[in-house]
């Protein structure tokens, strides 16, 4: 009879449990933050955090074909943009990191003392080997518009090589090629605890205000997919901006340094 009471009560927690699908950018995944909290969310709700780990452009899209019911991302101006259209609502402020030029140690004194506009021009100038990610990923986008900034995007040099890949695999293809990438502080320290902190490429450039790194949480808007389980984001979206949970993000650290700071509660945009 107990157990008959007991294999009831299981089921019932299970029927009511839910799968939540979410599409992410690699860098949350990369970092390991993902693995952190997802036991976290399945012991607080009894959910399912099933992800996917792509550029934000792809994330963003998966989005738009209703094959993911939550979406956290960092292109602010892709995001804006993907909410107007009628994709998605509620986006929410987590958390931010920063970008860095990471490039080999050889051309470190390059760059030494230069502000960001000189060091984007001087790799532009000596043709050092750059590698875009080339996806229309968050880092993507923003590198583009860094190169903006100074003239165009010189996506036809060949000295400026798309790997169309992740950002820990581009990484390492900068790192085999000996040349310079742009980055999310939270990956490079993966990057470099991978490397046991002995990395071959290092922080050459870093600090200026536009290469602050912004991410926000977004659910599928139900009126444009109708399979989504925006009642269950929704409830993600507050369980990721709870007291408990930002604490844990902000707390996240490898070799003893932070990956992300939270501002869920203080970014106004």
């Amino acid at each position: 009879m107990k157990k008959t009471i007991f294999l009831g009560l299981f089921l019932a927690l299970n029927i009511q449990a839910a799968e939540l699908r979410m599409a992410t950018t690699t860098s949350t995944d990369n970092t390991g933050l993902l693995d952190g909290l997802q036991p976290l969310y399945k012991q607080e709700t009894g959910n399912t955090l099933k992800w996917v780990a792509v550029g934000t452009g792809a994330a963003l899209k998966m989005g738009e074909d209703c094959d993911a019911d939550v979406l956290f991302v960092h292109s602010p101006k892709a995001e804006k943009e993907f909410i107007k259209k009628g994709y998605g609502i509620d986006r929410t402020p987590v958390m931010y990191n920063d970008f860095v030029i990471i490039a080999d140690k050889s051309l470190a004194p390059k760059f030494k003392g230069k502000n960001l506009e000189e060091s984007l021009k001087l790799i532009r100038d000596e043709k050092l080997t750059f590698i875009s990610r080339g996806d229309k990923s968050g880092t993507d986008n923003k590198e583009k518009s860094l190169w903006k900034s100074i003239g165009k995007v010189p996506e036809k040099e060949s000295w400026y090589q798309q790997s169309g890949q992740g950002m820990l695999a581009s990484i390492k293809i900068a790192e085999e090629k000996k040349g310079v990438i742009l980055t999310d502080r939270g990956t490079y320290i993966k990057y470099e605890f991978n490397e046991k902190g002995k990395p071959n490429l290092i922080i050459v450039n870093e600090g200026d205000d536009r290469l602050k790194n912004f991410y926000s949480v977004i659910a599928v808007n139900p009126k444009h997919c109708k399979n989504v389980n925006y009642t269950e984001a929704k409830k993600f979206i507050n369980w990721l901006t709870s007291d408990d949970t930002l604490s844990f993000i902000g707390g996240f650290k490898l070799l003893y340094k932070p990956l992300f700071k939270v501002d869920a509660k203080t970014r106004k945009e």
